[in-house]
């Protein structure tokens, strides 16, 4: 890839024809329909983050995730051996979800309708008059669900079926365990709920189009000179996955309580040795929905959850090594999770404007150019399943 801190050269339209130039059916960002078979062949097939290995340091440590796409609650946790597991939140005496607190440390689960009780590794371990059941209890364990580690992050997958996460992630495997969060011990994280197509939302954050419109106070770090519109410097592209590299401005436009911030955040995160990772410029895109970028000052992840055709969720979360050691980088960590939130909340409502007008019906398509290359790679992705799911179901996709 070339110097992103170089002269701006925009990426050649040939280069990215072989994606196409079509438009594209609208119905694929607010059609229950569409939705519904996407949510089959997409999401319950998929590798998807849920969690950090930071949050589960210990054995007894355990995380609950609600995944509406699944229609499911997941218990994640490290048992006695140190393993980590995930399982379906659920008691298998009659359903009753074991545990309501989003995180914790206990080393025993007991289902709170007829105590029966679960070891961190899944298995029953106790059940009252357990003998009127007529059952063994290695049949009683709870139900699995596959859980994968890679730079830290924890992916799980629905479909039993599933190649091994790192064969998933392909070439960006490595550059995932090159990435801050591989060595992060902490984080900072908000999460937003959103009345969007999932697909509309992560869009939003793969295209730099909109930057100078929308973000022009917050954004004007991203913009300038022969780059008004903040393109990338170059895209790449591995199977599902996708990734830009963003532009440097070599001149940026930044306010003094900008530069004071990544000047009081250096010393931290050259302590860290994070100063000149190899892909610090690279926004990675792992299929279908989950964003990392490695700045030093800025390293975060952003998954957008599909919750129906029409609500979405977002998780953003911000990567550190160690706690706080002094006020200047506790003003950094801080300011790096204002600045964030502050770019989103601009992009929120134009992204539900969005919505509203796709709902409406009166568009039978919508248009990407060619540096909105991203979106479209994600669409061509997500409809090759949805097409394929459809004709074996013998349905209109």
């Amino acid at each position: 890839m070339p110097d992103a801190a170089s002269s701006f050269q925009r990426i050649p339209p040939d280069e990215l024809a072989w994606l196409g130039t079509g438009p594209i059916p609208a119905r694929a960002y607010h059609d229950p329909a569409y939705f519904e078979l996407e949510r089959q062949a997409v999401f319950l097939k998929s590798w998807i983050h849920v969690a950090h290995v930071c949050e589960l340091p210990e054995p007894g440590c355990f995380v609950r995730r609600d995944l509406e796409f699944a229609k499911a609650s997941l218990l994640i946790a490290r048992g006695k051996d140190g393993v980590l597991r995930a399982f379906h939140n659920v008691c298998t005496h009659r359903g009753t979800q074991l545990v309501e607190e989003a995180s914790g440390r206990q080393s025993k689960f007991t289902c709170p309708y007829h105590m029966w009780t679960y070891g961190a590794d899944g298995a029953l371990l106790s059940a009252p008059d357990f003998e009127a059941f007529h059952l063994d209890k290695p049949a009683c364990a709870l139900p699995r669900v596959a859980l994968q580690e890679c730079g830290g992050m924890l992916f799980v997958n629905f479909d039993p079926d599933a190649p091994p996460l790192r064969i998933w992630l392909g070439a960006y495997a490595e550059r995932l365990e090159q990435m801050p969060a591989a060595r992060a011990t902490t984080f900072s994280q908000y999460s937003y709920e959103i009345d969007a197509n999932w697909k509309l939302t992560y869009d939003n954050f793969q295209e730099n189009y909109h930057l100078r419109f929308i973000h022009p106070r917050s954004g004007g770090a991203g913009i300038g000179g022969d780059n008004p519109f903040g393109y990338p410097a170059s895209l790449g592209f591995d199977g599902p996955h996708r990734t830009q590299r963003i532009w440097s401005n070599p001149a940026p436009d930044l306010k003094p309580f900008q530069r004071a911030a990544a000047m009081r955040g250096l010393p931290a995160v050259a302590e860290q040795g994070l100063l000149d990772l190899p892909f610090g410029r690279d926004y990675l895109a792992f299929f279908p929905n989950l964003f990392v970028i490695g700045t030093p000052t800025q390293p975060f992840s952003h998954t957008v959850y599909p919750i129906s055709a029409d609500r979405s969720r977002g998780v953003v979360r911000l990567y550190w090594v160690g706690e706080d050691g002094n006020a200047s980088t506790r003003f950094a960590r801080e300011y790096a999770l204002a600045q964030l939130r502050d770019i989103h909340c601009e992009d929120i409502a134009m992204i539900e404007r969005g919505q509203k007008g796709l709902a409406s019906g009166a568009l039978d398509h919508i248009h990407f150019q060619s540096m909105e290359a991203l979106c479209r790679h994600l669409f061509n992705e997500v409809d090759s399943r949805v097409q394929a799911h459809a004709r074996a179901l013998g349905e209109r996709p």
